[in-house]
């Protein structure tokens, strides 16, 4: 296959994804060598129709009329790093807090548990970290009771007080409360309560 050739057909692709896309060469393998994909991927970079974040990590990047090209979250980035194997990935630790709105600092390490291998990347002044864990810390992954657990292991018993209690209930749906106590087995038993607490707020 001819440089030219491989690289439409990996263009077709990233034309195909939404604007936002973060991606690694692994996403491609099933159309080429990976000396020839990594080629492509810099040829496109250069010509600025993808952006390159770090080695080995691209982005289809969304623009802005004002702000011009915008930085990908770190959800996306840790997809990327994830892989394409769908494995999965669970925000915790500070930047659970701070997505839950507990926490507003946005930390400079956003640290993901996944069912995959270990894996770290620095993108600008962020660094992104999967940590491989347990299945039980998986079990709740992309479900926002995951969110709650991460972010409640990470302020500790001691610090959650009525204040977290009432921030968490401001940005929880009520479906989101419901989830809760679905997902309780999965809690330890001093977060099990805070979810019961939250469930009540309903009634």
């Amino acid at each position: 296959m001819s440089t030219q050739t491989l690289s439409i057909k990996i263009l077709r692709r990233i034309y195909g994804k939404k604007r936002g896309w973060v991606f690694t060469p692994v996403y491609f393998r099933d159309l080429g060598n990976d000396l020839g994909i990594r080629k492509a991927l810099q040829s496109l970079a250069d010509r600025g129709t993808i952006h390159r974040l770090a080695r080995g990590l691209y982005s289809y990047p969304q623009t802005h009329p004002k702000l011009g090209v915008l930085s990908p979250t770190p959800e996306q980035i840790a997809l990327a790093l994830a892989g394409k194997d769908n494995l999965r990935i669970q925000p915790s630790g500070a930047y659970a807090a701070n997505l839950l709105g507990l926490s507003e600092q946005v930390p400079a390490k956003a640290v993901f548990l996944t069912d995959g291998t270990n894996r770290k990347i620095k993108v600008g002044n962020q660094e992104i970290i999967l940590k491989q864990t347990t299945p039980k810390n998986m079990a709740t992954a992309g479900r926002t009771s995951g969110l709650v657990i991460q972010a409640l292991r990470y302020l500790g018993k001691a610090h959650v007080d009525d204040q977290v209690i009432d921030t968490l209930a401001g940005r929880l749906s009520l479906d989101d409360r419901q989830q809760l106590i679905k997902d309780i087995r999965y809690a330890p038993a001093w977060i099990g309560t805070i979810f019961r607490r939250l469930a009540e707020k309903d009634e």
